[in-house]
């Protein structure tokens, strides 16, 4: 939160102590913007002690895509540093589904480094944009969830950001608070200060446009929400991936518009998931969650290629960029083993989630599946009503034969069916360490309880 406020330093008061930016109440020009603004008072020995300035860019500059402008951040963390006052930092999440996975947290971490200097970080729940769902990134449009089920996911969302930002000094909101309130005659006003060939002009649309695919009039509300979101916070930052980029300048100029100065932005690039190939999407299945065990976080960790490794550091972990560049030097140089540079990625993640002594296992763990051909003690286990899975039903039979490509499936080991069966043609698949030879498997006895592996990812089927 705020520092004490007393006396000696001068600073502005911020949104949330008072100030309104109804667009209906102020015409989008509001008196207490325009005219002067209340003062608040900083108690010099009360005034937070930020690292010097570069030390600062140093941190936050890594793994940043883009910063608009390095030059306007460089300067507002030295007026900072002059007046005691800290940046305000926000990044928002759309509570869409229940869990948070390892892309969330690329932002979540930049969160937590201007957490670490300082500076006042804002967790938005966007319980009222969830409404639209963000068009980012979507050729059709989105499913309109319910109320219900928004507010049952961003129950969730908090307890799982609070895995990398403290509680106690995050300002957690929810843009339910001023979208909610929002009337016609204030939609109608924020409306126009934007224009259908600027929507247009984003990549999602105009593609949907051009190929005469429906585009919605709600979705293009979304960007004018998001630009309020600043608005409200009197944001001096906001985070996002590089797919943001309209969004996020929108704030820039929405906020210009208010008399506020326009807001830092500062984009990180998109997280590839398992495959190596796509975004992280638990819709595309090649997500790691941040709920997941710590054996089936470990292993999926475990079985990122060599090249994906490296960003991974670089936008998983707190180690500054220096650092992975060392630890990147003595793979090359021969001085360390990649499998053991992945070893400690895998450990250091795991831990950030589940504790030192949750990884450690997962790591000994590990190792003896496939570095000891040992079998794991704590693999995650999946039932499978036998019902789900049947090739061939014989009244009487003394076996029951399951078609394996829809058991790794259900078992979320392959994508698909197509998927899977590539994997057994590849020889990938092991059944209690056994190489699967073809697409049927023969069990005698029901229950049935088998070890499936794929790759370096394994689990225990309980077949009943």
């Amino acid at each position: 939160m705020r520092p004490l406020l007393t006396r000696f330093i001068e600073t502005s008061a911020d949104s949330s102590h008072g100030a309104d930016y109804s667009p209906g109440a102020h015409s989008l020009c509001p008196e207490p913007v325009c005219a002067a603004e209340p003062r608040n008072l900083i108690l010099i020995d009360d005034m937070p002690q930020f690292p010097p300035v570069a030390e600062q860019m140093d941190l936050l500059e890594k793994g940043a895509a883009e910063i608009i402008r390095v030059s306007d951040l460089r300067e507002r963390l030295e007026d900072s540093l002059k007046t005691g006052r800290p940046l305000r930092v926000k990044a928002g999440f759309d509570p869409t589904a229940p869990d948070l996975h390892l892309g969330h947290t690329v932002l979540l971490r930049k969160l937590r480094h201007f957490q670490q200097l300082g500076h006042t970080v804002i967790f938005l729940v966007g319980d009222f944009t969830s409404l639209i769902g963000d068009p980012t990134g979507k050729n059709v449009t989105r499913k309109l969830l319910t109320r219900e089920q928004i507010d049952e996911f961003a129950k969730t969302y908090t307890d799982q950001a609070f895995k990398i930002l403290d509680r106690d000094s995050t300002e957690v909101r929810y843009n339910s608070e001023w979208l909610g309130k929002l009337d016609y005659e204030g939609t109608i006003r924020l409306a126009s200060q934007f224009t259908v060939s600027q929507m247009l002009e984003r990549d999602e649309f105009h593609k949907r446009f051009q190929a005469e695919q429906p585009i919605s009039l709600h979705e293009m509300l979304y960007p004018l929400m998001q630009a309020y979101d600043s608005v409200a916070l009197e944001a001096d930052v906001e985070l996002g991936g590089t797919e943001q980029r309209f969004n996020l300048m929108g704030g820039r100029e929405l906020q210009r518009h208010y008399g506020q100065k326009p807001q830092i932005i500062l984009m990180t690039p998109l997280i590839e998931g398992l495959d190596g190939v796509q975004k992280m999407s638990k819709s595309l299945n090649n997500a790691i969650g941040i709920n997941e065990p710590p054996a089936e976080m470990y292993g999926k960790l475990m079985s990122i290629n060599d090249d994906l490794m490296w960003k991974y550091w670089v936008l998983l972990t707190d180690l500054r960029h220096s650092e992975v560049e060392a630890l990147k030097a003595e793979v090359a140089a021969g001085k360390l083993h990649p499998m053991e540079a992945k070893k400690r990625l895998a450990r250091t993640i795991t831990a950030g989630f589940h504790g030192e002594a949750a990884a450690l296992t997962a790591d000994e763990n590990w190792a003896r599946m496939f570095q000891q051909k040992e079998t794991a003690e704590d693999l995650e286990e999946v039932f499978i009503p036998w019902a789900e899975v049947p090739w061939v039903d014989t009244v009487g039979a003394d076996s029951k034969e399951i078609r394996l490509p829809k058991l790794l499936v259900k078992m979320g080991l392959a994508t698909s069916g197509a998927d899977a069966s590539r994997k057994i043609a590849e020889k990938a698949v092991k059944i209690d360490g056994e190489t699967a030879m073809g697409s049927v498997l023969t069990l005698f006895d029901l229950p049935a309880r088998i070890i499936v592996r794929l790759g370096k990812r394994a689990r225990i089927a309980i077949i009943s």
